[in-house]
């Protein structure tokens, strides 16, 4: 089967909610299949962030919104916004 890569932008849930904290929460809960694969924060304003994050998933019906819900369950994250869903590239030896 083959695999997308999600690009996700999170936003805090308050101004000062841990954004630090919610690569390591997603590491420990995101469900079998899923997989956090690379993370940055970004500046937004006065010094708020929000986190950059790159996942894996199966490219099977569901699995998107099963993310999303995965990512709304952890209480550092606000809002969520999808940035960029592709295949994953393969590559051919």
């Amino acid at each position: 089967m083959s695999k997308l890569v999600a690009r996700i932008k999170m936003l805090p849930s308050e101004s000062d909610a841990d954004i630090d904290s919610i690569p390591k929460i997603l590491k420990e809960t995101l469900p079998e299949g899923f997989k956090l694969l690379a993370h940055k924060k970004e500046p937004i304003a006065f010094g708020l962030y929000s986190l950059l994050a790159d996942f894996i998933l199966d490219d099977s019906e569901g699995q998107m919104e099963f993310l999303e819900e995965s990512i709304r369950k952890v209480e550092a994250v606000g809002e969520i916004e999808v940035i960029n869903v592709s295949r994953q590239s393969v590559s051919i030896k």
